[in-house]
């Protein structure tokens, strides 16, 4: 048997359960806090291969082992390796308070509606857009991706909750500052987790279902859900090819480049994912603010024209959508598909523009497919009957950028 003990936000391991143990597996400062019982191996937890190896040896030989684990060992854990490698049936754990509902616990936020991203040994920008998308976050730091990293990285309307040595009565500190603040620091190896609160929407509504909201009921709402000028707005037949071709998803960055009335711009941060909008006209700009304000979903507008505009955009999109038209429309497309992650895609009215936009996807090494959408809706005449009014044609170009292989690649 395995008995991991998580000992919480700075709580004392169980005496009784590291009793009679044969092994003792865990971090230093767990192992040094611990009475270990006479005549036990002490593994100091680094790379992980290592000491699993080791835990086998004295599971075949049917002895006990405890491994000493902070806060809830199944929540991020060192749970989910260990039953990988035994199987479930083999642990018994014994969870602690994680690091998350303590740092919550102290600034009085409930934390159902709050989303819980790793950027331990991860990648940062997932949580980075995380936070960018969603009003409450918990982040769980690691070596560079710390508040400092954060902090750089996010909008200055976001107040950072930097938890350190949560329980420890001596040297705990939980501080609100905001993200520039976060970045300006050094704030050393204590740092249990970091919250990423936009304060205005930090409460939040009653949840039913906890953590990652689910994806809205509807998508590819009609023109009238979004305030537009002179029906200058994508059309939500073209709107739901795009979001199926972007792909939007918590976690992603999407670049609504010529955003007009923002409608898939703010479509795209309703799926979960933070957005950028780029518009070149003032009025273009407020009524993007106004949409994402009625939706609910934060989108950081920039007022600019591309692709002179992208160049100060500094985090390179996993999607982007190119609306509108113009003569420097081969630009633009060239200028996202270079920095594009996964996929471009671009609408266009004009038959002209389609031959050059599909060279810029292409020569950037872009895969690229398209439709001509063309279709009819459903409109009234008198008499009670109902006749088919034909909308524009529009074409939807999409460029996918694929995997690098490394079959064949000399080592």
């Amino acid at each position: 048997m395995i008995t991991v003990v998580g000992t919480g936000t700075g709580a004392p391991a169980d005496l009784d359960l590291l009793a009679g143990a044969a092994l003792v597996v865990g971090g230093r400062r767990h192992l040094d806090a611990a009475a270990l019982p006479e005549g036990a191996e002490r593994v100091v937890l680094g790379p992980l291969a290592p000491a699993l190896d080791t835990v086998a040896e004295y599971v075949g030989k049917e002895l006990p082992v405890v491994v000493l684990a902070s806060g809830d060992p199944g929540f991020f854990g060192i749970v989910r390796a260990l039953a990988e490698r035994f199987g479930a049936g083999l642990l018994d754990v014994r969870p602690g308070v994680s690091s998350v509902a303590t740092a919550f616990a102290r600034i009085g936020l409930p934390w159902d509606d709050a989303v819980v991203v790793s950027a331990h040994g991860r990648e940062l920008r997932t949580a980075v857009n995380v936070c960018r998308a969603r009003p409450k976050v918990a982040v769980l730091t690691g070596p560079g991706a710390g508040p400092a990293e954060l902090g750089a990285a996010l909008p200055g309307d976001r107040v950072l909750v930097v938890a350190s040595a949560l329980g420890d009565p001596q040297r705990e500190r939980v501080e609100r500052v905001t993200a520039a603040e976060a970045a300006a620091r050094d704030w050393g190896a204590a740092v249990s987790v970091v919250l990423c609160l936009d304060e205005a929407r930090a409460l939040g509504a009653v949840r039913t279902v906890a953590g990652v909201p689910g994806a809205p009921e509807r998508w590819a709402l009609q023109e009238d859900a979004f305030a537009h000028r002179d029906s200058m707005i994508t059309k939500f037949e073209v709107r739901a090819l795009a979001l199926a071709r972007l792909g939007p998803r918590l976690g992603d960055l999407v670049w609504d480049v010529g955003a007009g009335s923002g409608s898939v711009a703010v479509e795209c941060a309703r799926l979960g994912a933070a957005v950028v909008a780029v518009e070149k006209a003032a009025d273009g700009v407020g009524r993007i603010r106004a949409n994402a304000r009625a939706h609910g979903v934060a989108v950081d507008v920039v007022h600019g024209a591309a692709p002179a505009a992208l160049a100060g955009l500094a985090d390179d999109p996993d999607a982007v959508f190119v609306g509108g038209g113009g003569r420097e429309l081969p630009e633009v497309v060239a200028a996202c598909a270079r920095r594009a992650r996964r996929t471009v895609v671009v609408a266009m009215a004009a038959l002209d523009r389609v031959p050059a936009a599909r060279a810029a996807l292409t020569e950037a090494g872009l895969v690229c497919d398209g439709v001509l959408l063309q279709s009819s809706r459903l409109a009234p005449l008198p008499g009670d009957v109902t006749r088919l009014a034909a909308t524009n044609p529009v074409f939807l170009l999409w460029g996918v950028r694929t995997p690098v292989s490394s079959e064949g690649v000399d080592q």
